[in-house]
Order: structure tokens, then C-alpha cells, then sequence
């Protein structure tokens, strides 16, 4: 555990290089910080033992303005090492969120179906500004009390040796409580950072999903969701602040039994000559130099095992495997389009069932080509292995000859554009939102792409226009208008390749005719891949695979698989019963 520990440091110094400059010279404000903090007893003790028995009241002023000096100084390396100082910690926290963002980028889909959106942004924000504050004030609390501790030492010995020793000797009794309840500490925090993150995963599920709450009027189970882990959050910190209730109890006690053992030795060194009243009084000013840092060591060791929890969970996620490119893999260019499945194996998971099994088609390019059947059966899962969102299990998936795995991910989906039934739309405006096809695309390129998926005349008729705010994923336009958002945006992107999941089936029949055009044209001269339960708008494809638990089970044109009188004929004879 130790080893451990020693590599998350060394992990976490590297941090500060840089911010090397500022830091050496927040440490040096430090050092001037706790020397000036060691010169009133010695001052003090000055001026009870010469000036003021000697009636020299012109050295207690000018000891007095001296002492003005020496914290004029002080309140200067105060603002210095407070401001800069968190100046240096703000930076380091967002670097590492800028590193745990771009990592998160990387990171392969099944990392998200495994792990909640609340939790994830629980590590990016409060873990992370626990780090941030380590990062500030563990060096300089630790620093400040080593120099506080070495200069209260030799001063106090000065004055005598004797008594010194008898007070410093009681740091080792300290240090044996701290190194017991360290590993206390550690565990308690870390169980803490777990519990936040499940009530800002809750937080997250619970405001996303407001409106189906609304309309189940659930508000009473989802009161007793949020309880259940608000419960386990107070329990785990209520364990926390017992460890820490325990850690800072017995060392104030220790502390305060240095007062005693101060009044004890300094009155029995003082009845017997060894030493004078300035001398006392300057021991006894002395502790509570010396307790200072003893407090600033206390709340360091609290402050790092909070700060190195959060950076033990930064940490996690920094190692985590992200999606890589085969060393030697090459950009794909000039996309003709054809697709081709290999007897392709998939499962999502390690011991889970497989989805797919020694699948293998075709895909002719410039063609469009159905994938139809029950719910299950695989087929958002092919669209999603085009791209790569997942990796197979066995077989091949090749485009124009070339193996997906032997071309770079972003080569490959910049190639391929996908118009999904679940819409997400950032919250931004309209033209942010259809320009994300292609960051940097002009407004007439936008414009032009709306009026392709027949938005444009919508969008003119808003308060804004293209400027218009659409709201946390898109919740101020209609089913029909985000998706023919999405259209445009697809239409801006210009692939060779387009994936239609399921586009229109949450769309009312209207709604669906209008946006059936738009994606008419949107099809025109690219290899199409459409997953569509609505059969009316797959009549006119290529080939209609058709695809269950057992794999494809019937392939060919509309007109063929009817003729087969098969699993097609009678999903679509059932679809149009009535008009039948």
C-alpha cells in the first residue's frame, strides 16, 4: 500500500513542472511567512528581560515599530501565497480535467453503458477541486511547518536546551497516533468520493428524466431513490468525520497537554533559577508558534488524504485502455462505399451472450440496403460496429477492400454519417447545433444544409433564427424538427456512407412523410445502411436483409421477399392488415 501511495506522488508532483517558477517562489513567501512568525517571542523575551527592567521605552517602540515591519511583510506573503498559490492549484485542476476530458473522449462505448454519467462528472468536479486544494496548501502547509518547527527548535534551545527537549519529545507520540489512524483516514474518504458520485449519478438519472416523473407523478419513489443514497452519502461521511473527529480530538489533546507540560517545566525552571521570567514567557509564546504547525501538519494529513482519494479516482480513469489505432493504420480516403460482413461474431461483454454469430453480407456500393425484424436481433448493433463504437469479436468488416481495423478510427467515422431515433441535440443554438456536422462550416453552408432537410422555413419563422437556443437536449423544438436538425447536420457532414437507425419511427405520419423527403435526398448517390420497423419506407431499397436471434434468415428485393412468402411477407402483410 505504501509503494502504492509513493507512485501516486511521484504521479501527482509531476503536475507541478509547469508551474515550477511560481511554485519555488509561493515556497519562498512561505519561508518568509514562518520566519516572521518566530520573531515575537524572541522580541518579547528582549524586552521583559533588558528594555523594560532598564526602563528603555524608546527600544519597546522601536521594537513595537519593528515588529509593524516584520507583519507589514507578512500580510504581503499572505496575499502572495494565497492568491498565487491557489493560482497554481486552479491550473493543475484544470489541466487534469482537460487530460480526464480528452481521455474520456477516447474512451470505447462500453465504458459508458457500464458506468453512470453522474459518477463520471462526480471524478471531473469534486474530486478533482479536492486535489486542487492539496495541490495549494499541502507544500506550503508542510514547508511552513517544517520551518516553523527547525526555527521554533534551535530558538527555544537557545534560551534552554533542557526544557526543549522535554516538549519536542513529545512529537513522537504524535507522529505513532497520526501514522494509526492515516490508513483510517484514507479508507473513510474513499469511501466518501464513492457515495458523492452515486448521489450526482442519481442527481443526473433524476433531473434528465423530470418530465417521465412528472407524467408517472413519481415524485414520492424518486424522493425515496434520492434518500436511499443521500442516506448512504450522511452514513459514509458521518464515518469519515468520526475518523477525522478521532485524529483531530487526540491531537488537539496532545497539544493541549504541551500547555501543561510548559506551565509544568517553565515554572519549576523558573523557581529554580534556571531560568527568568522573559524566558518563560518566551516558552510559552513558543508553543504556540510551535502547536502552529503541529494544527497545519494535522490539517495536511487530513487535506491529503482527501486530495490523494480524489487523485487515486483521477487516476483510475487516466488507466483505463482507450480506443488505439493499429500501429501501422492508414487514413481512409476517396470512400466508394462498399461494405462487406465476414462471418462477423459480436457479444457486449465479457461471459454475455453473443448478439451476433458468423454474420456476413454485402453491401454494394451506392446502394441502400434494409436491415429489418424483431426487436434484438442485431441490427443497431451492425450499425454500430461500422463505425467501430465496438470492436468484434471474430470475422471482418471491410470498406471498399480495407479492413476497418486497419484504417484510423476518425479517418473511418469521418466517412460515415449517423441519423439515430434517439436525437441529442447540445445546448446551444440551432446553427451550433447543425455546424457540428462540420466545426468551422460557413452560415451559408448551414443554411444551405437546413433547407435540404426542410428546417430552413421553421428556423426563420424563431424569435432568433439560426441564434435560437434549443435547450438542454433540444427539449424547445418537437420530435420532427430535432430530427430534421439532425438531418441538416448529417447533410453538412457530406459522408460517402449513411446509417438511418430507426429515423423516423417516433414520428407521427405527417411528420414522417415530410422528413422521409429530406431523407430521400439526403440517400441519393450514397451507400445507405437504413434499420427501419415501418416497411413502407424500405420498399424501394436494394436489399432487404432480414435478421432475429438466429441470424439473417432471408435477403433480396421488397418484390423477392414476398414472393418467399417468408418471415417478411408476413411482417408486412401483419403492417398493412388494415389496409388490406
Amino acid at each position: 500500500m505504501l509503494m502504492k501511495d509513493r507512485i501516486y506522488i511521484k504521479r501527482f508532483i509531476q503536475y507541478y513542472k509547469p508551474h515550477r517558477k511560481m511554485f519555488f517562489l509561493d515556497m519562498g513567501a512561505s519561508l518568509v511567512l514562518a520566519v516572521c512568525d518566530l520573531f515575537y517571542p524572541m522580541l518579547t523575551r528582549e524586552v521583559l528581560n533588558v528594555y523594560v527592567p532598564n526602563r528603555m521605552i524608546n527600544m519597546v517602540v522601536v521594537t513595537a515599530a519593528f515588529l509593524l515591519c516584520i507583519y507589514l511583510v507578512k500580510l504581503g506573503m499572505n496575499y502572495f501565497t494565497q492568491y498565487y498559490g491557489h493560482v497554481i492549484g486552479v491550473k493543475m485542476q484544470a489541466r487534469m480535467r482537460q487530460e480526464i476530458f480528452d481521455r474520456l473522449q477516447r474512451m470505447p462505448l462500453k465504458y459508458f453503458d457500464d458506468n453512470k454519467t453522474g459518477a463520471i462528472m462526480s471524478r471531473i468536479t469534486n474530486d478533482l477541486f479536492a486535489v486542487s486544494e492539496l495541490a495549494h496548501h499541502g507544500p506550503e502547509d508542510l514547508f511552513i511547518s517544517a520551518v516553523l518547527l527547525v526555527g521554533a527548535f534551535i530558538l527555544m534551545a537557545s534560551v534552554n536546551l533542557t526544557m526543549t527537549l522535554i516538549i519536542f519529545c513529545q512529537i513522537p507520540i504524535m507522529i505513532i497516533f497520526t501514522l494509526k489512524k492515516r490508513l483510517k483516514l484514507s479508507a473513510a474518504f474513499t469511501k466518501n468520493h464513492e457515495e458523492l458520485a452515486v448521489i450526482n449519478a442519481q442527481l443526473e438519472n433524476s433531473i434528465s428524466g423530470i418530465r417521465v416523473s412528472k407524467a408517472f407523478t413519481n415524485k414520492s419513489y424518486e424522493n425515496d431513490q434520492f434518500e436511499a443514497g443521500n442516506s448512504a452519502f450522511v452514513k459514509a461521511r458521518s464515518a469519515a468525520y468520526k475518523v477525522m473527529g478521532e485524529f483531530g480530538a487526540g491531537n488537539a489533546f496532545i497539544a493541549d497537554f504541551l500547555y501543561i507540560s510548559v506551565l509544568l517545566t517553565g515554572g519549576i525552571f523558573t523557581y529554580l533559577g534556571k531560568i527568568n521570567l522573559g524566558d518563560y514567557t518566551a516558552f510559552v509564546l513558543y508553543v504556540g508558534v510551535f502547536l502552529n504547525p503541529i494544527r497545519r501538519i494535522v490539517g495536511f494529513i487530513e487535506q491529503l488524504q482527501e486530495g490523494m482519494s480524489g487523485f487515486k479516482r483521477f487516476c483510475e480513469i487516466m488507466d483505463l485502455p482507450v480506443e488505439e489505432d493499429s500501429p501501422d493504420a492508414v487514413e481512409l480516403k476517396d470512400v466508394k462505399g462498399e461494405i462487406v460482413f465476414n462471418d462477423v461474431s459480436f457479444s457486449y461483454g465479457d461471459g454475455k451472450a453473443q448478439v451476433l454469430s458468423g454474420i456476413s453480407f454485402d453491401i454494394p456500393e451506392g446502394e441502400t440496403v434494409a436491415l429489418v425484424g424483431p426487436s434484438g436481433g442485431g441490427k443497431t448493433t451492425i450499425c454500430n460496429l461500422i463505425p467501430r463504437l465496438y470492436e468484434i469479436n471474430s470475422g471482418s468488416i471491410t470498406i471498399d477492400g480495407m479492413d476497418i481495423r486497419d484504417v484510423t478510427r476518425e479517418s473511418l467515422r469521418d466517412s460515415i454519417g449517423i441519423v439515430a431515433q434517439d436525437i441529442f441535440l447540445f445546448d446551444g443554438t440551432v446553427f451550433d447545433n447543425i455546424a457540428y456536422g462540420s466545426p468551422g462550416a460557413s452560415r451559408e453552408d448551414v443554411k444551405k444544409a437546413a433547407k435540404f432537410a426542410n428546417i430552413h422555413d421553421y428556423i426563420m419563422t424563431l424569435p432568433e433564427g439560426y441564434d435560437h437556443l434549443v435547450g438542454e437536449r433540444g427539449v424547445k423544438l418537437s420530435g420532427g424538427q430535432k430530427q430534421r436538425i439532425s438531418i441538416a447536420r448529417v447533410f453538412l457532414k457530406d459522408p460517402p456512407v449513411l446509417i438511418l437507425d430507426e429515423a423516423t419511427s417516433s414520428l407521427d405520419n405527417a411528420t414522417e412523410m415530410l422528413i422521409q423527403q429530406s431523407l430521400d435526398e439526403l440517400c441519393r448517390g450514397r451507400t445507405t445502411i437504413i434499420v427501419a420497423h415501418r416497411l413502407s419506407t424500405i420498399k424501394h431499397a436494394s436489399k432487404i436483409i432480414v435478421i432475429d436471434d438466429d441470424g439473417i434468415r432471408e435477403q433480396g428485393t421488397h418484390a423477392r421477399l414476398m414472393d418467399l412468402n417468408g418471415i417478411y411477407a408476413e411482417l408486412y402483410k401483419y403492417q398493412f392488415r388494415d389496409t388490406e
